[in-house]
């Protein structure tokens, strides 16, 4: 892919991660009547109004600041004509490598707590934003691999 498709890309690619923050991801039925949709946006809401700040900070951190900056750093790279090989070079490595696991496992890791703590007394609908969601990562990742092919790293 050329840098110009991959601006493209990345740019559907930050459209579907923002309507996969705000579009709701499940609804939680507890005793066949009372239902509880949420998004992301909002379940991480109700961690902070809840007090549960440690989880508010991970999962907040891991499903929307950490992607809202990969995609940040992304344009940055397609962007720019950095002189500094070397530094360029180690921040793509660094996204390759590690940026891959934050999005998506924290949010299957999450998705399996809340399936496991509520199984017994309520039951989870899955909606499409966690589709949109998971989408959007695996686009990130796509176009994170295709810049690093780019650079020949």
């Amino acid at each position: 892919m050329t840098a110009q498709q991959l601006r493209y890309t990345l740019v559907v690619a930050s459209f579907l991660l923002l309507a996969g923050f705000i579009s709701p991801i499940m609804t939680i039925t507890q005793l066949v009547w009372i239902d509880h949709s949420f998004s992301i946006v909002s379940g991480i809401w109700q961690l902070w109004q809840q007090d549960h700040f440690v989880l508010f900070f991970v999962v907040a951190g891991f499903s929307i600041i950490l992607p809202i900056a990969k995609i940040i750093l992304l344009f940055n790279l397609l962007h720019s004509k950095t002189e500094n090989v070397h530094h360029r070079k180690r921040l793509l490595q660094l996204m390759h490598n590690y940026g891959r696991w934050a999005m998506l496992d924290v949010m299957v890791v999450a998705m399996l707590i809340v399936s496991v703590k509520l199984g017994a007394i309520a039951s989870i609908q899955i909606h499409a934003g966690l589709y949109v969601f998971g989408f959007a990562v695996l686009l990130i990742m796509f176009i994170t691999h295709h810049i690093v092919k780019l650079y020949d790293i």
